[in-house]
């Protein structure tokens, strides 16, 4: 439940500093030696080839591709919404609510390779659903990353997407994968402000528009979390939406995995005088204060209840 959304949205980045071999000239280490990183997009689209389903009409999942990492839901019922829960190998449950469209859903398998419990539900009235499938699926993904490369409900973006096109122009200066989420971790600071107005009447399962957030220039920490995960995806970045607690309050923040760094959780920025944990509502909000940074320098204020 999506209410009051802390304007704590910590991006979990690492912007860390290069080094060199011990016996290389200085003209070699120098940042402007180094050659930029592709900036072409590289958006991976869900398909749903229907060779594989669970379920019938009205509520069908589409499990033809969990090799690499999703499966595809479509609800084309009478009622208001329906419910499919995957629950993975690691044995946490998510909720995914489908609203009636002839449209397929991409939702992620993040629990990695193993057994998924897969059920569909139907709303009956208020909050009460009728069980339509129960299922356990085989799932083998191809690689491990691609659950957090896909475009799925929470963060989703297409080839022409605007944040697509924002997140390419955004690191064209950009010489690594660190470099690239710098760039795109500061875009966002100073270009999205967060909205406190949304965030006091947001309503139970609200899901962000990623465009929508450029265009208007604000939003909650959801909406920054979904961003930025979308801009950094589709510069083939991995990243993870983790929702949670800040604190006593529901939360949105990401990590990111670098072949430099492996996956990184938290941290964090070189400022040249030492470490600092980035928040980018916090940043743009409070200017870097010193209470600030001590809240996102302390891990524990964080606590990761699911993975999108």
């Amino acid at each position: 439940m999506y209410l009051r959304l802390s304007a704590l949205f910590l991006l979990s980045a690492a912007l860390l500093a290069g080094c060199s071999g011990s016996g290389a000239s200085a003209e070699t280490n120098t940042e402007e030696d180094r050659p930029l990183r592709p900036n072409t997009p590289v958006v991976y689209e869900p398909q749903a080839p229907q060779t594989d389903v669970l379920g019938k009409e009205p509520l069908i999942v589409d499990i033809s591709c969990t090799d690499q990492g999703y499966v595809m839901a479509r609800y084309t019922g009478d009622s208001a919404k329906a419910n499919i829960q995957i629950t993975g190998s690691d044995g946490v449950s998510y909720k995914y609510f489908l609203p009636p469209s002839e449209s397929f859903i991409p939702l992620p398998l993040t629990g990695g390779n193993g057994t998924y419990q897969i059920d569909g539900y139907e709303n009956i009235v208020d909050s009460q659903y009728a069980v339509l499938f129960r299922e356990a699926v085989q799932v083998q993904i191809e690689n491990e990353f691609l659950p957090f490369l896909y475009p799925n409900q929470y963060v989703y973006f297409h080839a022409g997407s605007e944040a697509v096109a924002v997140a390419a122009d955004t690191v064209s200066e950009a010489r690594s994968d660190l470099d690239a989420i710098s760039d795109i971790y500061h875009y966002v600071i100073s270009h999205i402000v967060y909205d406190t107005e949304k965030a006091e009447t947001v309503s139970s399962g609200y899901l962000p528009d990623v465009d929508e957030t450029l265009r208007t220039g604000k939003g909650i920490c959801f909406d920054y979390a979904s961003l930025t995960a979308a801009m950094l995806r589709s510069q083939n970045i991995p990243s993870r939406l983790e929702i949670g607690y800040s604190g006593s309050v529901y939360h949105a923040w990401i990590s990111v995995y670098t072949e430099e760094t492996g996956w990184i959780d938290r941290i964090i920025e070189f400022t040249g005088n030492g470490w600092t944990r980035m928040d980018p509502t916090l940043a743009a909000g409070n200017d870097n204060s010193t209470a600030a940074l001590k809240y996102m320098g302390d891990g524990s204020n964080y606590t990761t209840q699911y993975i999108r």
